[in-house]
């Protein structure tokens, strides 16, 4: 029977998480296929993939493709990003990669840029942003290692660099000016935006009413039950408007108001094709072990009211005041978090080291200790493809010495 209506339709937390875990293309093995047509269709299908600097182990936007695609390759992203074409660098809640086809939903944003940059780029000279454009208009794009020739000036605060062309680089970057045609590390290479496109003309930008819909759109699509805080996440100024949308979408029914268990004044919405689609028990074999820039994991209020699962990010904690570790992964097995490993990859002897293993979950973690290990064995091989020489550590051995008894299990879980 059709979901349509315009009455709030009751649903658990058990099944509101189903629909998350089936929106984010965590409830298959390989929902996307594999090869560089897969992160292709990752990226668009979640709507942004993070990127950050971090590199304990593998960095994010490596982490949350892999997690989703079995056979990812860094290589496939590289080519999606440099050779397709078909992702681009910007800002979303963070910098991210972003689908192509939806950079006419930024344009307004780039511009907006020119006129009233962010305050730590609204220092840069016209003479010091000229300098960097003639540079890449004369021989083609370059990295902030090909200018060496900078006198270099105070910070001015904490994430500032001391070299003026490489402000001026990131103001003509955000301000669409230039876009990133290829990343190695955390090196950006920038070129114009014409030329890296082959643009005869720059996309029109979409309209204010197009953004809210996209914005609305693209949170339907890769959350299944949405709130207004997780569509507007790190943008609240859009909750207004997009609100009115989620009313007139509700009259129209397009959108269907669900009652969602233990919500308390939190309002969720969702399709309702997303309502009618059968229900599906979580696979138990499936285990990730997540990123915590990936998706599922960086709203963390969203997080801990569908899992029962307060994430910590550390890495900015004094070491004695950690509990789950510098760099804590979640590990999921169907649709429960019942672990976060604090690991770190050793590149120059080959090993994947677990810092510390915290069991989360409830029950026993001997229920989950062989399919763990195996996950563990795939994402070392993951995180030490092309490392060359040594021996990969053996992931069982470390697992086992890692498991908790059930009392240290209790001492975690009221420490938290």
């Amino acid at each position: 029977m059709s979901r349509i209506s315009s009455k709030p339709f009751p649903l658990t937390r058990a099944q509101g998480r189903s629909l998350w875990l089936r929106a984010q293309r965590l409830d298959a093995r390989a929902p996307f296929g594999g090869g560089p047509e897969a992160t292709r269709l990752a990226v668009e299908h979640l709507g942004y993939v993070q990127i950050d600097t971090i590199n304990v182990i593998e960095r994010c936007h490596h982490h949350i493709l892999y997690s989703r695609i079995p056979d990812y390759q860094r290589a496939h992203l590289q080519q999606a990003q440099s050779i397709d074409k078909s992702i681009f660098e910007y800002w979303t809640h963070a910098l991210s990669y972003i689908p192509t086809r939806d950079l006419r939903f930024f344009i307004r944003d780039m511009r907006q840029q020119r006129t009233q940059p962010i305050k730590w780029y609204s220092g840069v000279t016209k003479q010091e942003l000229r300098k960097v454009l003639a540079l890449i208009r004369k021989g083609g794009g370059i990295t902030i290692r090909d200018i060496d020739d900078d006198v270099l000036t105070e910070k001015d605060h904490l994430w500032a660099s001391r070299k003026p062309s490489k402000r001026a680089l990131q103001l003509a970057f955000y301000s669409g000016t230039l876009t990133i045609s290829a990343r190695s590390g955390m090196v950006k290479t920038y070129e114009l935006m014409e030329r890296h496109f082959a643009w005869d003309k720059r996309p029109k930008p979409a309209s204010e009413r197009d953004i809210t819909a996209y914005q609305l759109d693209r949170a339907l699509q890769a959350q299944g039950i949405v709130s207004l805080d997780s569509i507007c996440y790190m943008n609240a100024p859009s909750k207004p408007i997009v609100r009115r949308l989620i009313d007139a979408r509700v009259r129209r029914k397009e959108l269907v108001p669900v009652a969602l268990e233990d919500a308390g004044k939190t309002e969720y919405w969702a399709r309702p094709e997303v309502l009618d689609a059968p229900p599906q028990q979580p696979d138990e074999a499936l285990v990730h072990i997540l990123s915590p820039f990936d998706p599922l994991i960086i709203q963390r209020k969203r997080l801990q009211f569908f899992f029962d699962y307060e994430h910590r990010f550390e890495a900015y904690v004094p070491k004695e005041k950690r509990v789950f570790g510098y760099f804590a992964l979640p590990v999921l097995v169907g649709d429960k978090v019942v672990a976060a490993v604090d690991l770190k990859t050793d590149r120059e002897n080959r090993k994947l080291l677990v810092q510390k293993w915290n069991w989360i979950g409830r029950g026993s973690a001997r229920t989950y200790k062989r399919l763990i290990e195996e996950e563990l064995h795939r994402f070392e091989r993951f995180q030490l493809a092309g490392v060359p020489n040594g021996v990969i550590l053996d992931a069982k051995s470390v697992v086992a010495e890692a498991i908790l008894d059930d009392d240290a299990q209790a001492l975690i879980r009221a420490g938290r």
